[in-house]
């Protein structure tokens, strides 16, 4: 049995930031994900993918996040269970909880933090006959490594951020871009969409629409596909690689069965107060919660996990009364007994 403070299911990066708001208060987290590395999907997903929206980044790269949070929690000793998927949760007659995986590894904890992203999911594909014969055969639903398209021929399929961000991304890096999408309107931010058009104007990128790929020809590997344009001949388009990024179709698997509130295929959670869910001591935090004006992005995720570490700190403490320090002012203290001083400049001039 691993005993500790805050059982946090999910070691994407609102988990792992959740460590840290929990390490400033002094609680220890053990952090359980069917991964076999911390990070979620930033780290197994898309580790390359430059996201823009973390505070003080104006660019930062999925996996350097997931490093520099990693980084950030060191002092704070996590414990980690990986490769394990959490299958059940036991309420405990005193009001705790314990937390068994799929391979029977059991924790115990006064607080469980569902920090678990999308769920399990699988990607959404495109309706194209023998397509998963070309799987790993230059069909991929995801880009882990930018690095296997250098000089290489690439057409993406698909109108959302994803689609847009990655054709960007792959101009520098694919000696061809050809971006694909059933619409003339794309789902994606406005900036991005103007940027594929600059791109588009300046040669970079060759971009289709409306249109969808119906066909992939190649003896065993991709060597073209098949465009289709309403009341226009169908386009044959050499290339080495085909990407529809249609994005993910989400399943909570096992956490479906907990008897948590569930919406939408997410936990419904009191964002009024501390995002806990309707079995007191729970938590949902990040994109695995629903409640009015949610927003599926990382910073929120954050946000949401240092309320719920201070609500977490009163349920553990109820006696206890935690005045708030800025760590300008108070440092960080390691569970190994480092401290990280906050600058003596910073601190006279608040003093």
């Amino acid at each position: 049995m691993i005993h500790t403070d805050i059982i946090i299911i999910g070691a994407g990066p609102t988990g792992l930031f959740a460590v840290f708001e929990a390490g400033l208060l002094k609680l220890k987290c053990h952090l359980i994900d069917a991964l076999p590395a911390p990070g979620g999907q930033c780290a197994e997903i898309y580790p390359k993918k430059p996201i823009y929206d973390i505070p003080a980044y104006p660019e930062v790269l999925a996996g350097d996040l997931v490093d520099n949070l990693m980084k950030q929690i060191a002092p704070f000793e996590p414990g980690f269970t990986l490769g394990e998927r959490a299958e059940t949760i036991d309420k405990q007659e005193d009001g705790t909880f314990v937390v068994t995986t799929n391979k029977g590894t059991k924790h115990h904890a006064p607080i469980v933090a569902i920090a678990g992203g999308l769920g399990s999911f699988e990607p959404r594909k495109p309706p194209i006959d023998n397509l998963e014969a070309y799987e790993d055969n230059g069909v991929a639903y995801m880009i882990k490594d930018p690095e296997i398209y250098r000089d290489k021929r690439v057409v993406i399929a698909g109108g959302g951020d994803s689609a847009l961000d990655w054709s960007i991304f792959l101009t520098d890096v694919a000696s061809e871009v050809t971006l694909v999408h059933r619409r003339n309107e794309f789902r994606g931010a406005l900036d991005s969409v103007d940027k594929v058009q600059e791109l588009k104007d300046a040669g970079k990128i060759r971009l289709i629409t409306p249109a969808e790929v119906t066909g992939i020809i190649g003896d065993g590997q991709v060597e073209g596909v098949v465009i289709s344009k309403k009341d226009e001949e169908d386009i044959v388009l050499e290339t080495d690689y085909f990407i529809p990024l249609f994005g993910l179709s989400p399943k909570l698997g096992p956490i479906a069965n907990w008897g948590l509130e569930i919406e939408k295929n997410a936990i419904k959670v009191n964002n009024a107060l501390d995002y806990q869910t309707n079995i007191p001591g729970i938590y949902a935090i990040g994109d695995v919660n629903i409640y009015p004006g949610k927003l599926k992005l990382i910073l929120c995720g954050f946000h949401e996990a240092t309320l719920m570490c201070q609500s977490a700190y009163q349920r553990i403490y109820p006696n206890k009364r935690y005045v708030m320090k800025y760590t300008t002012v108070s440092g960080v203290d390691g569970f190994d007994g480092s401290k990280k001083e906050a600058p003596k400049s910073v601190i006279k001039t608040i003093d």
